[in-house]
């Protein structure tokens, strides 16, 4: 066993594994922002860059699925280059990963409490700052209890996201064959103006980058494999899930979208981020559902109550592994009889009170920085991660091990990786691209209080932007050169690198778990849901 695994228990179970990496992939993104992907892009536009976007973390999560598999560490993926590239690397992964859910954190707690709003009202005089301070609470007792009890959680949250997406399927089919609702819709919007592509290819652009950020969390898979009762059955079963679920929840249901409303209505913008106006919500009043806003609001909290759960295990198991590799405090890596690091527990505690502070001195503005530096670590996680399979394979080759050696084999190796790495750099290019673009023009000193207002605003976005695509990057070279140089590390050698140090090995038990039960018809069922 590897020291970083030491202390960990693995007590999550395959259900727990495959509702963990549902619950990854679909969150607020699709539930509330979708619409505003159609209505910039038009359908076909915005259903391009979901499949774009959605075939590039197919890949993704490929190679994780393979690595995972042979070497559930507690740090996934970020622990990998410090045994196949060079130890700056897992240095650099690692701190990013822990930095991006840090963030993330404190961002979903501010929109919980603007989520609330919409049942207590903006007038309401209830404390903006109670409901965090109660869901963080709640996130220390959650996670005190165990890895257990988190995966529990994920499980029943993700049944109810599920659940949604299947209704709103389903009534979308129903309303646009004009069974309900009255009015048949077809393909008609398809046809109209804007469609079914909007705004040209800068449009797309702008839609592709924003598509990537709602993605975000589909490769937590990997950090949860550290924890799972049998690694080589259960890492498998939920990466394989991934191209289902892409093809199922978010395909289906931004088709279904686009089909229904047209890409100009006003309502698909959400620009407020509001329940009643979300895309789903729309299209369950065309239903004649009684209660859609409220019952997409609170599907939304518990979303955003699940995501806060996954980024407070996440960033947990990032400061294990820091401490664990000796690069942070050793006590942070402390571990109690449950196999909770209490230590790392308590100062992402801290981390999540952020929110506290910025709730009072304007919540909106903070969060909007953070947020676009999240979805540029996501990116750049992602992309790492087939940098670190292709080298991978070739130090497993180079040390004469063969392919079929692997407990989990990546299907579409090495042209899916390739076309994985085309869109990967190609979205980060046009992230790039898109921030230093059309700088704000200064209006002139005989400008109106208006015009300066809107140039402040301008300003304050273009800086945003740059800020979101530049910074991580120029962070993650600091970090990166810094250490290696501090350290003097050097580049592993392909016959060096250490393949088999927490190499998960299956018992007997796991051995007889690993083959078939049940009858065909079952198997097949538990292989496609």
């Amino acid at each position: 066993m590897a020291a970083e695994q030491e202390g960990l228990k693995r007590d999550l179970r395959l259900r727990h594994m495959v509702m963990i990496a549902i619950s990854g992939t679909i969150g607020t993104g699709l539930f509330l922002t979708s619409g505003s992907t159609i209505a910039h892009a038009g359908p076909g536009g915005a259903l391009l860059a979901y499949a774009l976007i959605g075939l590039w973390l197919v890949f993704v999560c490929q190679a994780i699925g393979e690595i995972a598999t042979l070497l559930p560490l507690p740090g996934a993926f970020n622990a990998w280059g410090g045994r196949i590239f060079d130890e700056a690397f897992s240095f650099q992964m690692t701190y990013m990963y822990f930095i991006n859910w840090a963030l993330t954190i404190p961002a979903e707690l501010s929109a919980s409490a603007v989520i609330v709003e919409f049942w207590l009202g903006k007038d309401s005089a209830f404390p903006s700052w109670v409901v965090p301070v109660i869901i963080i609470v709640l996130m220390v007792f959650i996670n005190m209890a165990g890895v257990q009890a988190y995966g529990e959680l994920e499980y029943w949250f993700s049944i109810l996201k599920v659940l949604t997406i299947i209704i709103f399927i389903v009534c979308g089919i129903l309303v646009d064959a004009g069974a309900i609702g009255g009015t048949t819709y077809g393909v008609s919007n398809w046809t109209i103006e804007g469609a079914p592509f909007k705004g040209g290819f800068m449009a797309f652009l702008n839609v592709l980058v924003s598509v990537g950020y709602a993605y975000g969390g589909s490769e937590m898979t990997g950090v949860t494999a550290a924890e799972s009762r049998n690694p080589h059955k259960h890492v498998p079963k939920a990466v394989n899930t991934v191209l289902v679920r892409i093809a199922f929840f978010y395909l289906s249901s931004i088709f279904l979208l686009g089909s229904i409303v047209a890409n100009n209505d006003p309502l698909l913008v959400n620009s407020t981020g509001s329940a009643a106006q979300a895309p789903f919500t729309i299209v369950f009043v065309k239903a004649g559902l009684k209660g859609a806003a409220n019952y997409m609001n609170a599907v939304v909290f518990t979303s955003v109550f699940s995501a806060i759960n996954s980024d407070f295990y996440v960033a947990t198991r990032m400061l294990l592994s820091l401490s664990r590799n000796g690069w942070a405090h050793k006590k942070i890596g402390y571990t109690n009889a449950r196999g909770v690091p209490v230590v790392a527990v308590a100062i992402v505690t801290l981390c999540s009170c952020l929110s506290l502070i910025t709730i009072f001195v304007g919540s909106g503005v903070v969060f909007q920085w953070f947020v676009s530096i999240i979805g540029s670590i996501i990116f750049q996680s992602w992309i790492l991660i087939l940098f670190l399979h292709f080298r991978f394979r070739y130090c497993w080759k180079a040390q004469g091990r063969a392919v079929s050696e692997l407990p989990y084999v990546s299907w579409g190796y090495p042209y899916g990786n390739i076309l994985a790495t085309i869109i990967g750099c190609g979205c980060i290019i046009a992230t790039c691209y898109l921030s230093v673009i059309n700088p704000p023009q200064y209006p002139g000193a005989d400008a109106t209080a208006e015009a300066l207002d809107q140039y402040s605003k301008d300003r304050d976005g273009y800086a945003q932007g740059l800020l979101g695509a530049w910074f991580p990057w120029v962070l993650s070279a600091i970090l990166f050169f810094s250490y290696k140089y501090s350290r003097g590390t050097k580049m592993i050698k392909a016959v060096d690198a250490d393949l088999d140090t927490g190499r998960f090995i299956p018992s007997e038990s796991d051995k007889e778990d690993l083959k078939p039960h049940g009858p065909k018809w079952k198997r097949v069922l538990k292989s496609l849901v």
